[in-house]
């Protein structure tokens, strides 16, 4: 039998369904979600002459990651098919833009099952997203591999049996970071996080993972700007009044600059310490070239000073494929694409429960070194570069770094499993 698509009415109301604030967001993810659950069917006819992957991220809503992102799975995708493909067939990649939006994400997921009759889905960037295509992988029993949401809940609060996730989570980066921050003699902090889930959930992981090390700390200001339109002047005024002795930065992209430069200018950073969680990463610590914050305690991917051979076969590769250096987004393309290969080649399969049998456990080979996908959890044990910022010949760079691998800041899988909703 075809599976349904969807009517222009139904589609209609997908569309009209956009968020109007952080908690907003989700609920109409998932009221679009109810829109379209009944639509996709779970029988998905597969080509005889290729597997396809079902892509989703955020094209038009965060270019500086996702076009590197895209890279990446690009020159996995043709390694893997310059290999033999996967299970004698080629592996396809059709690829969606959900522009950031729930309800664009729902939309699209809907359209790989039903029309293009995808094996598995696999992307999204934003926390909110992700959750959607979560839950819409849930209901329609389609094995979903998270690429980049950093959200906890994806994998323990609202986890479900057909979603795995790669990037290291908020809560693990947070205590990456913690750690570093618990040595600093502040006491005093205050904190800026873009106003929806991943923002609110680094903030309060960061919060849990530093009193436990720092009871003494307390917390004297927090901002909340909308995601991708900080006002930086009166963010910078607000948190300055509050006088704390170091700040906890979560925003990226085009808000981090904002920050970062009306920050300087007035002098916010001056003796104070700042933990920034994603500054290290190229896509958003280049842009800032000769203005880059200096010292600043980050996570991200000092590509130009790895020497393991697992990363130079990855960069020589990527840099003969495009003539240019690696973001973190290329890495977590290129792992997401061989991680769904290896798990449909390991399953012999594209049948659902087969995938999850064959994901829960499995080893891959990354960039980064050996990684497993948890069995208790479904988180894997990808890690993340920790060191702090500097500037040097005129750009900015991150040094003094260590590579934390995932496991050492993870619950035991026990334990994360009871994080978990019941079956």
């Amino acid at each position: 039998m075809r599976p349904a698509v969807p009517s222009l009415r139904a589609r209609r109301c997908v569309l009209e369904l956009r968020p109007r604030g952080p908690r907003a967001a989700f609920l109409a993810a998932a009221l679009a979600a109810g829109a379209l659950l009944a639509l996709a069917a779970p029988a998905r006819a597969q080509s005889p002459d290729a597997i396809r992957i079902g892509e989703i991220n955020s094209y038009s809503a965060l270019p500086a990651f996702t076009e590197p992102y895209r890279k990446g799975w690009e020159l996995a995708r043709d390694e893997v098919n310059a290999a033999g493909g996967v299970l004698g067939r080629r592996l396809e990649v059709v690829s969606k833009d959900d522009a950031g939006k729930p309800a664009d994400a729902l939309r699209a997921a809907n359209e790989l099952v039903s029309a293009d009759h995808v094996a598995l889905l696999a992307g999204t960037f934003f926390s909110h997203v992700g959750l959607a295509v979560s839950e819409f992988a849930k209901r329609n029993d389609v094995f979903f591999l998270a690429a980049e949401p950093l959200t906890d809940a994806i994998v323990w609060e609202k986890g479900n049996a057909v979603t795995f996730r790669l990037r290291p989570s908020n809560s693990m980066q947070a205590a990456m970071l913690a750690e570093a921050a618990a040595k600093l003699p502040a006491k005093r902090w205050a904190s800026i996080a873009p106003n929806y889930e991943y923002g609110q959930s680094a903030v309060a992981a960061f919060k849990a993972h530093l009193a436990r090390l720092r009871p003494d700390v307390e917390w004297v200001g927090e901002q909340w700007p909308p995601q991708g339109k900080i006002d930086a002047g009166p963010v910078v005024e607000a948190i300055a009044a509050a006088k704390p002795d170091a700040i906890l930065n979560v925003t990226f992209g085009p808000d981090l600059a904002k920050l970062v430069r009306e920050g300087t200018s007035r002098g916010l950073f001056k003796d104070r310490a700042v933990v920034s969680f994603l500054t290290g990463e190229p896509e958003y610590l280049d842009p800032l070239k000769d203005e880059a914050p200096v010292g600043w305690i980050v996570t991200g991917y000092p590509w130009y000073a790895l020497a393991t051979p697992a990363h130079d076969a990855f960069l020589k590769a990527y840099q003969a494929k495009y003539g240019d250096y690696p973001r973190l987004g290329s890495v977590v393309g290129y792992v997401t694409l061989k991680a769904a290969a290896a798990i449909i080649a390991k399953a012999g399969s594209t049948d659902t429960g087969k995938l999850i049998a064959a994901a829960e456990g499995m080893q891959l080979d990354t960039p980064f070194g050996p990684i497993t996908f948890r069995k208790g959890d479904h988180q894997s044990t990808l890690g993340a570069f920790v060191g702090t910022t500097a500037v040097k010949d005129g750009k900015g760079v991150m040094v003094d770094f260590t590579y934390r691998p995932g496991e050492s800041v993870l619950p035991p899988e026990d334990a994360a499993a009871k994080l978990r909703p019941a079956p």
